[in-house]
C-alpha cells in the first residue's frame, strides 16, 4: 500500500504518511477495540477518492465494487434530509448485517458537506469509515499551504500538528450542517485522524497529466502536457499557485487537446 499511496499520489506528504501509518496499525491487532475512522479533508481534485480506491484495493485486492466495500454519496442515497430517521434505521442494519460478513467492511462517505446530519455514527463499529470532504476544513488547509508557499518554505515541511487540531475545530464548530452536525465521532473524539490534503501546485498537475497519457501509451506528448497545465485555473490572483481542481478535470482538457 505504502508504494501505490507514495508513487500514484501527488503532494499529498501528509495523507500519504498519516493513511499508511494508521492502516499499518489496525491491521496488525486482529481484534481492536474502535474502528479506524479516517477524515479526508481537501479540495477538489486533490487525491481524497484516489486514496479512498488504493485503500480499498490495498486491504482485498480488488476494486470498489467488493461485496465488503460500502460507498455511499449522499445527493444519492441519502437525498432528502426529512427521511434522516429512515435513512438512520436503514444504514444500521445495512452495517450490521454486513458486518457479520466481514468485520473489516469498509465504508465510504463521500461530499459528507451533503450528507444529512446524524447518520454517520450509525457507523462506529469495527469497519473503516472513509468520510470524503470536499469542503469542512479546505480554507484551514489552504491558508496554512499560501502561508509556507509565501514564507518561501517547502511544502513537506508542514506537519499533521499545523492542521489537524484546526481542521478538527473548524469540522466541530461546522454551522453548515452536514454530516458531521452533531454527530457522536466529533463529539466523543472517535475519529481516529484528520486527513489534510494540500491544494496542489503546476508541477504536481503535470505529473497528473504525464501519468494519464502514460497510461494511456503517449508518455511522450509533451505538447499536451503543457497545454492542459496552461488551461488550468489557479489560485491566488497574485502568484497563481494552486490548481482551483486539483487534477480534477485533466482527463476531459487530456481528450480535449490530443
Amino acid at each position: 500500500m505504502e508504494w501505490d499511496l507514495y508513487t500514484h499520489i501527488y503532494g499529498q506528504h501528509l495523507a500519504q504518511d498519516i493513511v499508511s501509518e494508521e492502516v499499518i496499525k489496525f491491521l496488525a491487532n486482529q481484534t481492536p477495540a474502535r474502528p479506524l475512522v479516517l477524515s479526508l479533508h481537501g479540495g477538489s481534485g486533490t487525491g481524497k477518492t484516489l486514496l479512498s480506491s488504493m485503500l480499498v484495493s490495498n486491504l482485498y485486492n480488488s476494486a470498489m465494487s467488493s461485496r465488503y466495500v460500502h460507498h455511499f454519496i449522499p445527493t444519492f442515497h441519502f437525498p432528502n434530509p426529512e427521511r434522516v430517521n429512515e435513512y438512520r434505521e436503514d444504514l444500521k442494519e445495512w452495517v450490521t448485517g454486513n458486518l457479520t460478513a466481514c468485520a473489516r467492511s469498509i465504508f465510504i462517505f463521500d461530499e459528507m458537506e451533503r450528507m444529512p446530519a446524524g447518520l454517520l455514527e450509525v457507523c462506529v463499529c469495527v469497519c473503516v469509515c472513509v468520510c470524503v470532504c470536499s469542503t469542512f476544513g479546505e480554507d484551514v488547509i489552504n491558508k496554512v499551504a499560501l502561508k509556507y508557499r509565501q514564507e518561501g518554505r517547502d511544502r513537506e515541511e508542514i506537519q499533521p500538528s499545523d492542521l489537524e487540531p484546526d481542521i478538527a475545530h473548524a469540522v466541530s464548530n461546522t454551522d453548515s450542517g452536514g454530516g458531521f452536525s452533531g454527530s457522536n465521532i466529533i463529539n466523543d473524539g472517535l475519529v481516529t485522524r484528520f486527513v489534510p490534503f494540500l491544494p496542489l501546485c503546476r508541477h504536481h498537475v503535470q505529473r497528473c497529466v504525464r501519468d494519464q497519457l502514460c497510461q494511456q501509451g503517449m508518455c511522450g506528448r509533451t505538447d499536451v502536457v503543457d497545454a492542459v497545465v496552461g488551461d488550468m485555473h489557479y489560485t491566488p490572483a497574485q502568484g497563481q499557485y494552486f490548481s482551483t481542481t486539483g487534477c480534477k478535470s485533466v482527463p476531459a482538457k487530456i481528450n480535449f487537446f490530443l
